[in-house]
C-alpha cells in the first residue's frame, strides 16, 4: 500500500510539474497586463515541435555528440525560438489592440483565434500524423522499495523548482522585474516615471514564452508522440490550476498545477481514466466555489 502511494506521489509531481511551468507563462501575462493568453497552450505545442525539430537536425548531422549535449543544445535553441514567437505574437496581435484601446473582450477573442492559427496553421503545414519525439537521454530506472523511477522523471520534477525559484528571483529580486510589478499596480501612472513599458511586456511574453519552452521540450522527452492539438488541453488544466493556485501570483500558479497533478492522479488510481477530467474539475470547481480567488489570490477592488 505504502509502495503504491509513493509511486502515485512521484507521478503526480511529474504531471503537476508540467501543469505548474505552463500555469507560470500565463501567471507572469495575467498579472503584469490582466491578459489571460490563451494562446499559451498553444505556444507550449509549438515548443514540442520546435524542439522535435532542433533534436532531429542535431541528432542527424552531429552523430558523434552525446544525446545529453544535443538536448542542452536543444534546450537552448527551443527557448530561444519560443519566446521569439511570444514576441511575435505580442507585437502583432495584442499591442495594437493595446495601443487603441480595445475592450477586453476584443483581446479575449484575438487571443482565441491566436491559439486556433496555431493550431490549423500547424496541422496545414505539417499534416494530422502524429510525430516521435526523439530519444536524447537514455532512460535510466531507478528502484528502491518497490518504487520505480526514471532519471527523465526526476530531471522534470527538478526542473519545475529550478524554474519556479529562478522565477521568483526575477520578479522579486531583479529592476525588470521591479518594472512588472509595477505595469501590473498602476499601468497608466508608470510610462511618467520613464519605465519603458512596451520593453517590459515584451520582457513577460518572452520570459512567460520561455517557460512553456522548458515545459515543451520535457514532455516531449517523457511522452513523445506529437500532434498539433496536444496543447489545447493542457493548455486549458495549466490556466485552471493557475486560477485554483490564485492566478497573477506565482506561487499560486505553481501550487495550482501540481494540485491538478495530485487530484489526476488519485482519481486514476482509483476509478477508470476515463472519468480523470471529470472528476477532476468537479473537484477544481469545489475549491473555486469555496475560495473563489484561489488559495493565494487576493480579491482586488476598483475605486469609483
Amino acid at each position: 500500500m505504502f509502495t503504491t502511494v509513493l509511486q502515485n506521489l512521484f507521478n503526480a509531481l511529474q504531471w503537476g510539474s508540467f501543469y505548474s511551468m505552463i500555469a507560470l507563462g500565463y501567471c507572469l501575462v495575467y498579472g503584469v497586463l490582466r491578459l489571460i493568453n490563451f494562446a499559451h497552450g498553444d505556444i507550449f505545442m509549438m515548443a514540442c515541435y520546435f524542439a522535435f525539430f532542433i533534436a532531429t537536425f542535431f541528432l542527424s548531422i552531429f552523430l558523434g555528440l552525446p544525446g545529453p549535449v544535443i538536448f542542452v543544445i536543444t534546450l537552448f535553441l527551443t527557448i530561444m525560438v519560443t519566446a521569439g514567437l511570444g514576441v511575435f505574437i505580442e507585437r502583432v496581435a495584442y499591442r495594437p489592440l493595446r495601443k487603441k484601446g480595445a475592450h477586453r473582450l476584443y483581446v479575449v477573442i484575438t487571443a482565441l483565434m491566436l491559439g486556433f492559427i496555431l493550431e490549423n496553421g500547424n496541422l496545414a503545414v505539417l499534416g494530422a500524423s502524429s510525430r516521435r519525439f526523439p530519444d536524447m537521454i537514455d532512460k535510466v530506472i531507478i528502484s528502491f522499495g518497490g518504487v520505480n523511477l526514471t532519471n527523465l522523471k526526476i530531471i522534470v520534477i527538478l526542473s519545475s523548482i529550478v524554474v519556479f525559484f529562478i522565477l521568483n528571483l526575477i520578479v522579486n529580486k531583479t529592476k525588470i522585474g521591479m518594472a512588472m510589478r509595477a505595469i501590473s499596480y498602476d499601468k497608466f501612472a508608470i510610462p511618467l516615471m520613464g519605465i519603458p513599458v512596451n520593453k517590459v511586456i515584451t520582457f513577460t511574453f518572452a520570459l512567460g514564452s520561455g517557460l512553456a519552452a522548458v515545459a515543451g521540450i520535457l514532455f516531449g522527452m517523457s511522452y513523445p508522440v506529437l500532434d498539433p492539438y496536444m496543447g489545447m488541453i493542457i493548455g486549458w488544466k495549466a490556466f485552471i490550476a493557475a486560477v485554483v493556485g490564485g492566478i497573477g501570483d506565482i506561487k499560486g500558479a505553481f501550487l495550482g498545477g501540481f494540485i491538478l497533478g495530485f487530484i489526476e492522479i488519485i482519481v486514476v488510481a482509483f476509478f477508470p481514466s476515463s472519468y480523470k477530467d471529470l472528476i477532476a474539475f468537479v473537484i477544481l470547481l469545489l475549491i473555486l466555489t469555496i475560495k473563489p480567488t484561489g488559495f493565494f489570490g487576493v480579491a482586488k477592488s476598483t475605486k469609483i
